[in-house]
C-alpha cells in the first residue's frame, strides 16, 4: 500500500478489478507490488503516478479526501479505463472507510438537510427506536448480500493469505459495497478489515499482526453466516458509523490527546473528554496524511463551536456546549447548530475525572470485558478509558510493569499489570516516554488508558500525572496542567524525581505467569492462525502424516472440546471430493468454513474468559 495515495472507497477497485480481461488479472498482484513504489506527483489534491512512458494514472479525490467515483481516476493509456495501470494504482492505495463516499446522492441530502436543522447527522440506517415489535430479521436483500459476503469470505480463508491476491481482495470489497447498499454496517466493516489485514500481511508490513487478520475473518464469517440464516438479532445489522443523534447541552472537560496512524492513510488526533455524569465522549480530527497529520493535528483547531481552542488546549480545559450532537460512538459532532465555548478545565484530581481514579482496576476491567447486547452501548464502552494509580515495579523489551497503588498506601499488595505502549510508531512519543519510565522503578503514576481485551492484565495507556500525595512521583510543568499525553509530550529528566526519593520495589516486578500464552491452547490457536496464514492446505498438514498430536495434548490438559475442533478442522481441510470421472476435486468451501469459524469462536470466547481471570488479584499476583 502506498500511503501517499488518496484513498480508494471499495467499490472503486471492484470495479477496475472486474473490468480487465483474465489475462491482465493475472498480472494485478506484480503489479500492484511495483507501483508501490513508483513516486507520487501531488498536485493540490490530485495525485498522479507515472506507470510507463505512455501511462500516467491521476487519482482526483472528492470533498471527502477519497476517491468515490470511477471517473476520479483516470489513466492516459489507450486501454483506459481498462487497463492495467489504472487497476494496480487503485489496488495500491488504502481502502477507504466506510463512510468516505458521504458525497453520494442519499448522504448528500440527509447531509444538507441535517445540517440545516442543527448540525444532526443522520445514517441511512432506519429508526427502529421509532418501531415497535419484536424484530423481524434482515429482509430478503440483506440476506442476499450477506450470503455474498460469506461466500467472498470462505473464498478467502480457502486460499490462505499466499492466494488471496488482488482479485480476491476485489471480491471481497464488492460484497461489502453491496452489503452497505442493504445496510449491513457491521458485515461491511468486517469486510474492510479483512481486506487491509490482507494486504498488510502479503505486504509484511512491520505493524501487521495475524491475529487481527484472523479476528477480522472471524467476525465476517460469524456476521455473515447468521445473516444468511436470517438471524434477526439487530446487533448483526449494526448502525452507520456517522449517525448523529442531538445530545442538548454538555459540559465536557478534558482528559488526554490521543494521535491516530491508520492502516488507510489517514492521520490526526482523538481528544477524549468527559462529562460530569462519567460519560466519555470524544473530539476527532483524522484526515488522509498519516503520521505527519498526526503529528501536526496535536495542536490543531478544535473544529466545534467557535474554534478558539486547539487539541492540546482543549485536553487540558472543557467546554460548555450548546445543542450537542453524538454518535453512537461517543464522538462530538460539529454540524451548524452546535456552539461551544471554553471553560475552565478539572485537573484529574477533582470531579468526574478523580471518580476515575476512584474504583479499583479490578472492577473497572470487569465492566470493560462484559458483553455488551445493546449495540451502542457496546460501542460507547469500546471507548471509555481506565483511570489508576501504579508504581513502576519493572520492565521487558516494550512492556512496563506496574502494581496499583491500594487505598491504605501500600506498594506490595495491588494488582499487578502489563503496560504497553498504546502506538509504537517511530514518529511518535510513546516509545522514548516508556523507556524513560522503564528507568525508573519506584515511581508512583496516575494512568489513562486503554485495555487490551486480547492479552493477560495489559493496559495501553495514552497519559500519566503524578499521584495526589506527591511522593515519588512526576514533577511535571504548569503548562501541562498535570498530565502528559504520552503520544505527544516527551518526558525528560527533569519530570522525574531524584532517584534517591524512588523506594526500593518489594514482591514480583513482572508478571509470573500469562496463562493466555501458557495455556495448550496454543495448539489450536497455531491451527486456526495457519489455516489463514497458508490456507486449506496447510490446515490439512495434520491430517496427512496421521499424527494428530495436536488434539492428543489438547485431550491430556482437559481441553476436550478444543481437541475435537483441531481434530475436526485438520480433517475438513483435508477433505476431497471426485467428480463423475473419478477425478480428485476441491471440496465446497463453505463446510470448511463453518468448521474453522467453529473453532475460531471457541478459541476467543476461551481466551477471553482467561483474560478476564488475570484481572482478579489473585489470579495475577
Amino acid at each position: 500500500m502506498n500511503t501517499e495515495l488518496p484513498p480508494v472507497a471499495p467499490e472503486v477497485v471492484a470495479a477496475a478489478v472486474e473490468q480487465l480481461t483474465s489475462r491482465l488479472r493475472k498480472k494485478l498482484d506484480a503489479a500492484i507490488e511495483a507501483y508501490t513504489t513508483l513516486p507520487v506527483t501531488a498536485d493540490g489534491t490530485v495525485r498522479r503516478v507515472r506507470c510507463g512512458e505512455d501511462a500516467e494514472v491521476t487519482l482526483a479525490p472528492g470533498p471527502s479526501g477519497a476517491v468515490t467515483d470511477a471517473a476520479q481516476a483516470q489513466c492516459s493509456c489507450l486501454l483506459a479505463p481498462r487497463c492495467l495501470h489504472r487497476a494496480a494504482v487503485l489496488g495500491a492505495a488504502p481502502v477507504a472507510d466506510a463512510d468516505a463516499g458521504a458525497v453520494t446522492e442519499v448522504a448528500d441530502q440527509r447531509s444538507e438537510a441535517a445540517e440545516a436543522d442543527g448540525g444532526v447527522r443522520e445514517s441511512a440506517t432506519p429508526d427502529t427506536d421509532a418501531t415497535s415489535g419484536p424484530p423481524t430479521g434482515p429482509t430478503a436483500a440483506q440476506v442476499v448480500a450477506a450470503a455474498g459476503l460469506w461466500a467472498a469470505a470462505a473464498a478467502v480463508l480457502a486460499a490462505g493469505v499466499p492466494g488471496a491476491g488482488a482479485v480476491p481482495q476485489a471480491q471481497v470489497l464488492r460484497a461489502a459495497h453491496t452489503a452497505r447498499l442493504a445496510g449491513l454496517h457491521r458485515a461491511e466493516a468486517a469486510a474492510l478489515r479483512v481486506v487491509r489485514a490482507l494486504r498488510a500481511a502479503r505486504a509484511r508490513h512491520d505493524g501487521h499482526r495475524l491475529a487481527d487478520l484472523v479476528a477480522g475473518l472471524r467476525e465476517l464469517l460469524l456476521t455473515s453466516g447468521l445473516l444468511a440464516a436470517s438471524d434477526p438479532d439487530p446487533a448483526l445489522v449494526g448502525t452507520a458509523r456517522r449517525n448523529y443523534r442531538p445530545g442538548g447541552s454538555l459540559i465536557v472537560h478534558g482528559v488526554c490527546r490521543e494521535p491516530v496512524i491508520s492502516a488507510t492513510g489517514y492521520g490526526g488526533v482523538v481528544t477524549h473528554v468527559i462529562a460530569d455524569d462519567g460519560r466519555w465522549f470524544s473530539v476527532s480530527d483524522v484526515k488522509p496524511g498519516g503520521p505527519a497529520r498526526a503529528r501536526g493535528a496535536a495542536t490543531a483547531t478544535v473544529a466545534l463551536g467557535s474554534g478558539s481552542l486547539d487539541h492540546a488546549q482543549l485536553s487540558r480545559s472543557g467546554l460548555l456546549i450548546s445543542g450537542a450532537t453524538l454518535s453512537p460512538d461517543g464522538r462530538l459532532g460539529s454540524g451548524k447548530g452546535v456552539r461551544a465555548t471554553p471553560v475552565t478545565g478539572l485537573s484529574w484530581t477533582s470531579g468526574p475525572l478523580a471518580r476515575l481514579f476512584a474504583r479499583p482496576l479490578a472492577q473497572a476491567a470487569a465492566a470493560r470485558l462484559t458483553p455488551v447486547d445493546d449495540v451502542e452501548r457496546a460501542e460507547a464502552q469500546a471507548g471509555e478509558l481506565i483511570g489508576c494509580d501504579v508504581v513502576i515495579a519493572g520492565a521487558a523489551e516494550d512492556s512496563l510493569f506496574a502494581r496499583e497503588l491500594t487505598p491504605d498506601g501500600g506498594d506490595s499488595e495491588g494488582l499487578l499489570i502489563r503496560l504497553v505502549p498504546a502506538n509504537g510508531h517511530p514518529e511518535l512519543a510513546h516509545a522514548a516516554n516508556f523507556r524513560k519510565l522503564a528507568s525508573r522503578p519506584g515511581l508512583r503514576l496516575r494512568v489513562v488508558g486503554r485495555l487490551d481485551p486480547d492479552r493477560a492484565a495489559t493496559l495501553r495507556p495514552l497519559a500519566v500525572g503524578p499521584v495526589p500525595d506527591g511522593t515519588a512521583t512526576l514533577l511535571l510543568p504548569s503548562e501541562w496542567a498535570g498530565h502528559a499525553d504520552l503520544g505527544y509530550d516527551r518526558l525528560e529528566g527533569a519530570h522525574f524525581p531524584p532517584a534517591s526519593d524512588l523506594a526500593a520495589v518489594t514482591g514480583p516486578t513482572t508478571l509470573s505467569s500469562d496463562p493466555v500464552a501458557e495455556a495448550p491452547l496454543w495448539r489450536l490457536r497455531r491451527l486456526v492462525e495457519v489455516a489463514v496464514s497458508g490456507g486449506r492446505r496447510a490446515a490439512a498438514e495434520p491430517a496427512r502424516d496421521g499424527t494428530r498430536a495436536s488434539g492428543a495434548a489438547l485431550r491430556r490438559s482437559g481441553f476436550r472440546t478444543a481437541a475435537d475442533l483441531a481434530d475436526a478442522l485438520a480433517a475438513e481441510a483435508d477433505r476431497r471430493g471426485r467428480d463423475v470421472f473419478g477425478r480428485t476435486q476441491q471440496a465446497d468451501p463453505d463446510g470448511y468454513a463453518r468448521v474453522w469459524l467453529s473453532a475460531a469462536v471457541y478459541l476467543s470466547g476461551t481466551e477471553r474468559a482467561l483474560v478476564e481471570a488475570t484481572w482478579q488479584p489473585a489470579a495475577a499476583a
